[in-house]
């Protein structure tokens, strides 16, 4: 533990709250340490907020107001409705918004900002356009996606139009149980727990509109195929004029590490960690390791 990082105490119950930002009703969970910085966790794509929820717990403990929110079309934050979609440039809009709302507005310091996957390129991308909002950035598996060339690019096109015109007779299955969505989560993820895999399966999931059973609750728009690939130079073109303190923070079973190093190369200076024997979900399976090395790295951009 640095000189700078509170001492441990209990963490504070979370408090659930609903902010505007891009024009959405954004669900917001606070685990608030009562101390005068902010950490807020920002989750990647077809995850929520309350996956951060033992690594919140953590840092409140130490005395930092931890913020999670629900990304547009996630959770218990709104969808677009017909006639929109998901871009990046949307995602970036609601993060300056939310912080406008719940740092800035409330006259706090600027926070430190923690993305994972997804939600660590939105933020990359924020701090890279507006340099001196934040305290710190870290990206938690968060170089991007897998990159495709320009010449699929009418493939993608014509893959999105079918997705979308395929949205309107399509429904989603119902599951009968949390079990049987946890079932599902173990797909992709099969060591995920019982105890935090049931946890993300009873927050992810609603009654059906029918009552047939559960459905999850991300809008499945985001299930189609965006018509925008990743490009990995338009994200180093961002990543290079990120000014702040900055930390990344991989997996054993992460992103492939050639794309990696390239991707963050124009982070210099920045801190690097591994995180040993998980894959791509690290606040999912090693939440107190994830929240130790944030921890420290706080502790020393505050020092």
């Amino acid at each position: 533990m640095s000189d700078a990082e509170p001492e441990l105490g209990a963490a504070p119950p979370p408090i659930e709250s609903r902010v505007s930002a891009g024009a959405l009703s954004h669900h917001v969970v606070t685990w608030d340490g009562g101390g005068s910085s902010t950490v807020v966790l920002c989750h990647g794509f077809l995850d929520l907020a309350w996956s951060w929820d033992r690594v919140a717990r953590r840092l409140s403990a130490r005395g930092h107001r931890v913020i999670a929110f629900d990304w547009r079309g996630h959770g218990e934050t709104e969808w677009v409705g017909r006639g929109g979609y998901y871009h990046f440039p949307d995602y970036v809009r609601d993060l300056r918004d939310l912080l406008d709302a719940l740092v800035r507005g409330a006259g706090r310091a600027p926070a430190h900002l923690v993305g994972h996957s997804m939600g660590g390129v939105v933020c990359a991308y924020y701090a890279g356009t507006v340099p001196d909002a934040i305290a710190s950035l870290t990206l938690v598996e968060g170089l991007g996606p897998p990159e495709h060339g320009v010449d699929v690019a009418p493939d993608r096109m014509a893959a999105w139009l079918r997705g979308l015109a395929a949205l309107d007779s399509k429904r989603q299955r119902p599951m009968p149980s949390y079990e049987a969505a946890l079932a599902r989560m173990r797909v992709q993820n099969p060591d995920l727990p019982d105890d935090i895999g049931l946890f993300l399966a009873r927050k992810a999931t609603r009654a059906s509109d029918d009552g047939a059973g559960l459905v999850w609750t991300f809008d499945p728009m985001h299930q189609t195929t965006s018509p925008i690939g990743f490009r990995a130079d338009v994200y180093a073109s961002f990543v290079a004029r990120v000014s702040v303190p900055a930390m990344l923070v991989s997996a054993d079973r992460g992103l492939d590490p050639v794309d990696a190093a390239a991707r963050s190369a124009p982070l210099r200076h920045a801190r690097r960690v591994r995180i040993p024997g998980v894959g791509h979900m690290v606040h999912w399976h090693a939440p107190d390791a994830l929240a130790t090395e944030i921890l420290s790295f706080i502790g020393a951009v505050r020092s």
